[in-house]
């Protein structure tokens, strides 16, 4: 089941604070981007974030899954607590790099 248009729209009002927030369509899924910079991948109407050190006592009671077959397993970030989730990309975004850019 793919990402409905409401709860990508709601992700992005969610991280508005943040800076630039952009959805891109990517074979049926989303991947949601701050400031440039990849944080969130979305599919079945789930956030995925990667388990990476930086979050691991934020994301400590959080649920963990792979967004699609054959992907790395991440947390499966929740809006409920919308404080504890900008917290989390916030702290994400700081430790993430930037996308290469593409050589032509």
């Amino acid at each position: 089941m793919a990402c409905t248009s409401e709860f990508i729209e709601f992700i992005c009002d969610v991280l508005a604070p943040l800076g630039e927030v952009r959805p891109r369509k990517m074979m049926g899924e989303y991947i949601i981007y701050v400031n440039e910079k990849c944080v969130i991948t979305a599919c079945d109407n789930m956030a995925f974030v990667k388990k990476l050190p930086c979050i691991a006592d934020l994301m400590s009671d959080a649920e963990t899954g792979c967004a699609y077959a054959g992907a790395k397993e991440g947390y499966i970030l929740d809006f409920n607590d919308r404080h504890k989730a900008l917290k989390v990309i916030e702290t994400l975004w700081e430790h993430l790099p930037f996308p290469k850019s593409k050589k032509k």
